[in-house]
């Protein structure tokens, strides 16, 4: 079955929706964890980096945890696959010099990109909300295996410019900035949550189930569901 939705804008999930959460989790958690220390201490004083470690004191709740306590708790919070600010902002610091020199190169499933290309030749914008940090958003998609993907996309949100991904006024707080009507945007995600939030501030919302992903079994709730983003057929009216 094909979904078909009369939008001005789709905002995009990463990990489950358009790439293999697999990739991140066995790629990019290691390539992170292998470098936390020598960020920490020999990168420690630039601004970035200070203000991660300073959230990550205050969410342990040690003000004056050294570089080793903060490392320790980076490294317990990628155990827990915890959606922390602090730990995606120091992921994101070291996934984009990863990309940059070529260590990496990102991952998207092969119905994605031809997708984005077409909904936004057609004059539909596209946003990309994740959990990863906005700098990892920017590395995943100027450094994919068909090129920089980046001209395609109008803006990226994480956790720390729009708020928690379970939590509708995050999706309101992006409407708001995008200037996009909520009910001319549409959401596509892996996560039950994440869609009941969005629809909860009245946007469109859209499930993807990949075999193999996550959540693939628990399913997308009451949400309509697609296979691919074949599957998926956005246009925008010119009324």
């Amino acid at each position: 079955m094909t979904l078909h939705h009369d939008v001005d804008a789709v905002v995009l999930d990463i990990e489950g929706t358009t790439s293999a959460t697999g990739f991140v989790v066995d790629v990019l958690y290691p390539y992170s964890r292998s470098r936390f220390a020598a960020l920490l201490t020999e990168r420690g004083e630039e601004p970035e980096v200070a203000r991660a470690v300073a959230q990550v004191r205050e969410e342990i709740g040690e003000p004056d945890a050294d570089a080793a306590g903060v490392e320790k708790a980076l490294n317990a919070w990628l155990d827990e696959d915890r959606k922390a600010t602090p730990l995606k902002t120091l992921q994101g610091v070291i996934w984009a010099e990863g990309f940059a020199r070529g260590d990496l190169v990102s991952h998207f499933y092969d119905d994605v990109v031809p997708r984005l290309r077409a909904w936004h030749a057609a004059g539909v914008d596209l946003y990309v909300y994740s959990s990863g940090s906005v700098a990892a958003q920017r590395a995943w998609f100027t450094n994919s295996p068909e090129g920089d993907l980046t001209p395609l996309v109008s803006g990226l949100y994480d956790t720390e410019n729009a708020g928690p991904k379970q939590e509708p006024e995050s999706y309101r707080r992006i409407a708001s900035a995008t200037g996009v009507r909520p009910e001319r945007l549409l959401f596509l995600s892996d996560r039950p949550g994440e869609l009941d939030a969005a629809r909860a501030a009245g946007w469109h919302t859209a499930g993807i189930r990949r075999p193999g992903e996550p959540y693939y079994e628990q399913g997308v709730g009451d949400h309509a569901a697609a296979g691919t983003f074949d599957e998926i057929t956005v246009s925008r009216s010119t009324s």
